[in-house]
């Protein structure tokens, strides 16, 4: 696999605050090599560090895209949502930015069932059935629908499990982590200073708490899934 340069500036780390992790009383002891020092408090992570191993995750995921490989990119914080779904659908990846349903890789012969309901009642409504219907079956379909779309919207054109998983928080996605390391799906994490480096396959030591943190990292890992498919498309 080719080494690429990927433009990871370490100026623009700390002006995202990717350095910054959490208090030093609620650190996990794991993350110890991936910090740097202590300040105010907080520890702060090594950004040397984070800025190889964001390198080398941009590579595997640049040589997996180009290779038709589908992603998931998993991040439920309010907070964060909004980005990861922009970061998402401008690489052509799936997404969850809600509440990580139980079962939505290990049981996914239940999941098709509710994404093949959900692609039925958009159609539906598109052709105005829905309004159609009696008054009272037509409100139950349409809060279906809400639901499904909430919940399951990012993911409505995934006709299989993910290729690669991309977690944005380590402990609010575990679920999620969980799933994919029962059904042996690669992961890809950003892990904090109370994180368990030794969870995901790959991990990506930064602060996972900063809109502008995870803002930053989105877009690099776009835009290695991006440069890839374009550079697929030109030379299939």
């Amino acid at each position: 696999m080719t080494k690429r340069y990927w433009n990871i500036n370490l100026k623009e780390m700390l002006e995202a605050r990717v350095h910054w992790g959490h208090n030093t009383s609620k650190w996990n002891p794991k993350m110890a090599p991936y910090i740097y020092t202590k300040r105010k408090g907080n520890h702060i992570i090594n950004l040397l560090l984070t800025a190889r191993f964001l390198s080398e995750v941009c590579d595997l995921i640049f040589y997996a895209a180009s290779r038709g490989k589908q992603f998931l990119i998993v991040g439920t914080n309010k907070r964060v949502a909004h980005s990861v779904t922009r970061a998402a659908r401008k690489a052509r990846c799936h997404y969850v930015t809600k509440k990580w349903l139980g079962g939505m890789l290990t049981n996914w012969s239940t999941i098709e069932i509710k994404l093949q309901q959900l692609r039925d009642l958009r159609r539906a409504q598109k052709v105005g059935k829905l309004n159609r219907l009696p008054k009272k079956e037509g409100a139950s379909l349409k809060r279906q629908l809400s639901y499904l779309q909430k919940y399951c919207g990012g993911v409505k054109y995934m006709r299989g499990l993910p290729d690669i998983v991309i977690i944005m928080d380590q402990h609010k996605e575990y679920l999620a982590l969980r799933e994919c390391i029962t059904l042996g799906i690669p992961t890809i994490c950003l892990i904090d200073t109370n994180c368990d480096p030794n969870l995901a396959d790959i991990s990506i030591p930064a602060n996972d708490d900063s809109p502008s943190s995870i803002h930053f990292i989105l877009n690099k890992l776009v835009f290695a899934i991006c440069k890839s498919r374009s550079s697929y498309i030109r030379n299939p």
